[in-house]
């Protein structure tokens, strides 16, 4: 631990240890003015460890798996040492690396979790200055169970909440208040102070697969929820209003000089600058395969507004979020607000180079982001962006699109120079500092120290508001009354129930299934099949049957056999598509595939003849990426059949289908066959009983529009929200964007007023 120096009657830490107080020990000075001085003492090695993110920590850390630790070179059973203590890694990388931002992926339980933190910062007070650590998480607080749609990690006992679209589901900003306001009291009591989240994206094309992440289309919606929760997240309120506060939990302490920030205020990192949400026909940039954004609406305006009208504009003390991740898409063609239209500006001996990634591209982030918009806080990439890229175009790779001809560290020099001042998922300081090296010969020694130290003060700022360099230390007892306490609990199950969108309720008879009537007690719930397929990571993961059916209080008896049954409810999950075949590459094809929304076989004839963009050293033979006249068949196909054999199974007996939804969903298959249809947007299944047995009325609202038909949604364009035909049932009722049902018929009230499709 650090000595205490006594100043005008006042007690400060002397992290540098030199007996006097320097200005960034003086709490009574204000962050900025701290951090610019703490970075003008940082070594170069020092500045590049702050520049990275360590690797994916799990606490305890299992020894196997991609991020394995050691303690000791032992298991930690081996070691016989507590779960929350150092990994060999860990020590590591904050003694020798310099790292400081650590990633964390499990945390559980929370006393195990504050005394793993408080290790850490231990160890990060007694290396030279004193530099305390910011632990960052990805969002952990979802209450869907994982499926190989899905690849977040949830802490077991956190408050769980319904995921981003579930939310959206709710279309109520002080709700997202709520939630982050108490989702960040239990990441400070994690010892986390730092959120890789919101995703603003506007999620305008349905076939996206991370729109579930997202809060829709809608450029107001997201923009109110990007405010209210940047605000609640970073916002250390008046003791009086902390989540807690009633249940008597300690109150946080706020920042002396910055406003609004304090002890229990988390970071926010908003991405993906400028929009992830239009990559070509709907595929990922997360892979080679998908990673163009094109905008043929026109449309690229619109999705800056979560950004620039919200996120960086925010209406409380702490005015701007800490932080910005430019997604890994190519924006193709690009038009920025002055009316230029840009893939990269061209190189200084003329030529134009290859079109880039976002992080490279100087347009986006310096002209736009930096100079335009006035963003004076950390610009962060999104992970695997630096390093080589596989062979392979199929493979889970780097992501260094359109510079694959540069060097490593000429990268991150590129990067550097548009304004980027973090690398994700990148702990090798070494082409860090070898960027440095590059600047100074091309720039001078000064110039390139003082880039490196602007980084450096911009990174630190979020360290001082936070409180870290005064106490980074928890009450492991504390932390544990703290984390999934009851109130904040229960509010997540109060949320969760909320978002629960009844769509159709009706039989043919005219008459609604739910309210199910009391006499019924049993459901038929029929299992699930999956067939092989490639996961998130393009791992392959097996073909697979799934028991959908958990057993819980609100849950109606599962019946054997379908005679036995008042009701048969099916659980199906939308469908789950391929978007690249190394296979029909192989055969000749050009590997890409339709997405599919319905769960029959789908023949995209609707789809352009010739890709907008394309281009990549991988594809010489094919580089068209148009999937005209190309046949799709999604890997859950039998959830379809599910629903058909219950039509033909319960004769008039209704069938009420549950659909977890992560993109929007063709219902023309479905929806005739159900009596009821319940969408599920990311909850515990316990909650959809509770909805089924008429425990609570359903008041969510469809965030998205169903689409018609694929034809629909494969002539539409990607930058564009709302401009695919909406399904229409046999009631005449759209599922379109604010749709939902209650007990009484259609949902008409001041949140569909509020927010419509035209505003």
């Amino acid at each position: 631990m650090a000595p205490v120096i006594e100043v005008d009657g006042l007690l400060f830490k002397d992290l540098a240890r030199t007996g006097e107080l320097l200005p960034y020990e003086d709490w009574r000075l204000d962050a900025a003015t701290r951090a610019a001085d703490l970075a003008g003492r940082l070594t170069i090695e020092q500045i590049a460890g702050l520049m990275l993110y360590s690797p994916h920590q799990a606490v305890p850390n299992p020894g196997t798996g991609p991020f394995p630790g050691t303690y000791g070179g032992r298991t930690l059973a081996e070691a016989g040492l507590p779960a929350w203590a150092l990994t060999d890694q860990q020590v590591a990388m904050l003694t020798e690396d310099h790292l400081r931002h650590v990633l964390a992926i499990t945390l559980e339980p929370a006393d195990t979790a504050a005394r793993w933190s408080n290790a850490m910062q231990a160890l990060a007070e007694s290396c030279p200055l004193g530099v305390p650590v910011n632990t960052s998480s990805d969002p952990r607080h979802g209450a869907a169970e994982a499926t190989g749609a899905e690849f977040a990690t949830s802490a077991v006992d956190v408050s769980r909440w319904p995921e981003g679209l579930g939310m959206a589901a709710l279309f109520e900003p002080e709700r997202v208040r709520t939630s982050a306001a108490i989702i960040s009291r239990e990441y400070r009591a994690l010892g986390i102070t730092t959120a890789l989240g919101p995703q603003i994206d506007l999620a305008t094309d349905p076939r996206w697969m991370r729109l579930q992440d997202t809060w829709g289309p809608h450029a107001g919606l997201t923009s109110d929820y990007a405010r209210a929760y940047c605000d609640a997240m970073q916002t250390t309120e008046a003791p009086e209003h902390q989540p807690g506060a009633a249940l008597g939990l300690p109150a946080l302490e706020h920042s002396a000089t910055d406003a609004g920030w304090g002890a229990g205020s988390v970071a926010t990192m908003v991405k993906h600058w400028p929009g992830g949400g239009t990559g070509e026909a709907g595929r990922d940039a997360h892979y080679g395969f998908g990673k163009f954004a094109v905008y043929p609406g026109g449309n690229e305006a619109q999705h800056l507004v979560p950004f620039t009208d919200a996120a960086l504009r925010l209406e409380g003390p702490t005015g701007s979020a800490s932080a910005v991740m430019p997604y890994y898409t190519v924006s193709w063609a690009y038009r920025a607000p002055d009316g230029t239209v840009t893939n990269d500006s061209t190189t200084s001996d003329g030529n134009s180079p290859a079109p880039r990634a976002n992080a490279y591209n100087r347009v986006i982030v310096h002209d736009m982001l930096r100079q335009r918009y006035g963003f004076d806080g950390v610009v962060c990439t999104d992970w695997g962006v630096t390093a080589d890229p596989d062979p392979e175009m199929s493979a889970f790779g780097q992501r260094c699109y359109g510079v694959e001809d540069l060097s490593v560290a000429e990268r991150h020099a590129l990067a550097i120079d548009n304004g980027v001042d973090q690398f994700g998922g990148n702990s090798d300081a070494g082409p860090v500092i070898e960027a440095y090296r590059l600047i100074a010969e091309r720039d001078g020694e000064a110039a390139a120290r003082e880039r490196f130290e602007a980084s450096a003060a911009r990174l630190l700022r979020t360290f001082f508001r936070a409180g870290l360099f005064e106490n980074p230390y928890l009450d492991p007892t504390q932390s544990t009354a703290v984390v999934g306490c009851e109130a904040f609990m229960e509010a997540g199950r109060a949320a969760q129930r909320d978002s629960l969108v009844l769509i159709k309720n009706r039989r043919p008879d005219g008459g609604a299934v739910l309210l199910l009537p009391a006499t019924t007690r049993r459901a038929w719930v029929p299992t699930r099949h999956v067939d092989a397929s490639l996961g998130f990571m393009r791992l392959p993961e097996p073909a697979r049957d799934i028991d959908p059916y958990r057993a819980g209080g609100a849950a109606l008896e599962r019946a054997a056999d379908p005679r036995e049954a008042d009701v048969a409810v099916v659980f199906i999950e939308s469908p789950l598509s391929e978007q690249y075949s190394a296979a029909d590459r192989e055969a000749g094809g050009n590997g890409y595939l339709p997405i599919s929304l319905q769960y029959g076989p789908y023949t995209a004839h609707a789809a352009r003849e010739s890709s907008i963009a394309q281009g990549d050293f991988r594809e010489t033979a094919h580089p068209d990426r148009s999937v005209h006249g190309k046949t799709a068949t999604v890997h859950n196909a039998h959830d379809l059949d599910a629903v058909r054999a219950a039509r033909r199974a319960m004769g008039d007996k209704p069938v009420v289908v549950v659909l977890r939804m992560h993109n929007p969903t063709v219902m023309s298959e479905v929806e005739p066959l159900a009596d009821a249809v319940v969408v599920d947007l990311g909850v515990a299944q316990e909650h959809v009983w509770e909805l089924l047995r008429g425990r609570f009325e359903p008041s969510g609202l469809l965030p998205v529009t169903m689409p018609a038909s694929m034809e629909t949604v494969e002539a539409h364009a990607e930058d564009l929200p709302f401009d695919y035909e909406a399904y229409t049932d046999a009631a005449g009722n759209r599922y379109a964007f604010g749709f939902g049902l209650g007990w009484d018929g259609v949902i008409d009230d001041e949140r569909t007023r509020r927010y419509t499709a035209r505003s």
